[in-house]
């Protein structure tokens, strides 16, 4: 076992797939020289003709590897920013995520989206949403939402090995953290939910880069409460079963997530959790989510995104009787 940053796990998880199956490349743009780390040296390896820079056109980009893997190969679209997915939603949501399904399950669709997630950058609004609860509403796409360098790389191999289109979101938070990764060949699986801190008191969900903010809260309050902390890693499939064992075990629920709050992931979450648990409920559920606002950027984006005191605050809030 060694230590790699989120972002070597990625471009340790590309070489390997790259290698291990000549049927896999990547396309996007500005992957040849790597603007995030994650693509850096691949185009050395392996070339050009499997590491391709493209035009500024991500509609393009989502429906050439749309097409590529309808004659069976298994593109990784970059498409940088998860902001630019609106661009090309057709591409994505009508025609990668409904096709398979559409013909019975015959076509194989195996073709990866990966993006960049989040804010704490203060790049504004164009550059800072996580947009996985527009993914979910599409159903026929696989949605990933890795928080340690560990699941990083794990999960990128999953996807890129899986049969049906996949969309891998990597907060650029995350990029600079440092975790253990294995020497050997490995996956992580869809729809196994990591149960980052064990406690007894309140169960709360964290998603991609709010695990960080959710396991500060926890370390400082200690004393006082007990958190479990639960990580979904993937969102579609979502490991409910995981999720509602700690929920039965504490009978109380903060869910953080940097979506917007209004018809985010975590409003999925918490119907999904009061109908399968509602007596097992001790307290309202609490979310603690982006605000209703358009991400703005400089110094004003800390009163839209949730803040580490916004968290400590809810699982204070959720703890009184």
């Amino acid at each position: 076992m060694r230590e790699l940053m989120y972002l070597q796990a990625i471009n340790e998880a590309f070489a390997e797939e790259l290698e291990r199956d000549e049927k896999v490349f990547l396309m996007g743009e500005g992957i040849q020289t790597g603007t995030f780390g994650t693509t850096t040296g691949l185009v050395d390896r392996f070339g050009p003709d499997r590491i391709m820079d493209t035009p500024i056109s991500e509609t393009a980009i989502a429906g050439a590897a749309v097409g590529a893997s309808l004659m069976g190969y298994r593109p990784v679209a970059d498409l940088m920013f998860s902001d630019f997915m609106y661009i090309c939603a057709d591409e994505i949501l009508l025609k990668a995520a409904q096709w398979r399904l559409m013909q019975g399950g015959t076509q194989k669709l195996p073709c990866v989206f990966v993006a960049n997630i989040g804010g704490y950058r203060k790049l504004g609004n164009e550059h800072s949403h996580c947009p996985y609860s527009m993914m979910l509403h599409s159903p026929g796409l696989k949605v990933v939402v890795p928080s340690t360098p560990y699941d990083a790389k794990g999960l990128l191999k999953t996807a890129i090995r899986d049969n049906n289109p996949v969309i891998y979101l990597y907060h650029k938070g995350l990029l600079p953290v440092i975790g253990e990764v294995p020497k050997e060949d490995y996956t992580v699986p869809f729809g196994k939910a990591a149960i980052r801190r064990e406690g007894t008191d309140v169960t709360v969900v964290a998603i991609s880069f709010q695990l960080f903010w959710v396991e500060a809260a926890a370390e400082m309050l200690k004393d006082e409460i007990s958190v479990e902390i639960i990580d979904p890693r993937t969102l579609e499939p979502l490991d409910i079963d995981t999720i509602m064992t700690s929920v039965a075990k504490t009978g109380r629920v903060v869910i953080v997530d940097e979506d917007t709050e209004r018809c985010g992931f975590a409003a999925e979450l918490a119907t999904q959790i009061m109908e399968k648990g509602f007596y097992d409920l001790d307290a309202p559920i609490k979310r603690v989510c982006a605000k209703n606002y358009p991400i703005p950027g400089g110094i004003m984006e800390k009163f839209v995104l949730p803040q580490p005191e916004w968290v400590v605050q809810a699982i204070k809030d959720v703890m009184v009787d």
